[in-house]
């Protein structure tokens, strides 16, 4: 019709905005229609932080903390255990049938984090949960255009909310158990008796 143009829906009084959370101050800050494709790239801070990846890569080797001397280089690190292996040691402290087994191995490292939740499309850890969805959420989906008119609130409000949910689930479960208990114990006299 007239006075409209692709993209654009008859009658929209408001272009759809974007807004992201301020990592100084986390308020929402809003971006517009283009949403990150209107952010100016910061070219300097990109070159140091590639120089800062080239450094770590050329670094001194990760030592394997369980090789008697002469030590061997890490190959593996696990996040369970907090220590770097080379894959020898790392079989003899992982072996196969226990527990530890299932520790998965991350690269060997001298400062290990807790390893969080991340995004499986982008690789980021998640730090929403959008109500809607019922999914937790990292800040890039939280911009993207999927999730805009959502309900989406931070990780440790849902967490807690969930948590309260399900404890008053649980002490409704716990209090009512002692009637179940009781029916049962009548219900297997009944039996008896009608066996009798």
């Amino acid at each position: 019709g007239f006075g409209t143009y692709p993209g654009r829906k008859r009658g929209a009084v408001h272009p759809q905005t974007v807004s992201f959370p301020c990592p100084a101050c986390q308020r929402d800050v809003d971006l517009g229609e283009r949403g990150l494709g209107s952010l100016f790239r910061n070219l300097t801070l990109e070159r140091v932080v590639e120089r800062y990846r080239q450094t770590i890569n050329i670094s001194a080797a990760i030592m394997c903390q369980f090789c008697k001397p002469p030590q061997l280089e890490a190959t593996k690190g696990c996040t369970e255990c907090k220590s770097s292996f080379c894959n020898e040691c790392f079989k003899l402290y992982h072996p196969w049938g226990t527990q530890k087994a299932q520790h998965e191995p991350t690269p060997p490292t001298l400062t290990f984090r807790p390893k969080g939740l991340m995004c499986p499309e982008h690789k980021e850890e998640v730090t929403h949960y959008c109500k809607t969805c019922q999914r937790l959420v990292c800040q890039l989906c939280r911009v993207r255009r999927t999730h805009t008119s959502h309900k989406i609130t931070p990780v440790l409000s849902a967490y807690q909310a969930l948590r309260e949910k399900l404890t008053k689930s649980l002490a409704y479960i716990l209090s009512s158990q002692d009637t179940v208990q009781t029916q049962i114990a009548e219900l297997e006299e009944t039996v008896k008796h009608t066996e009798v």
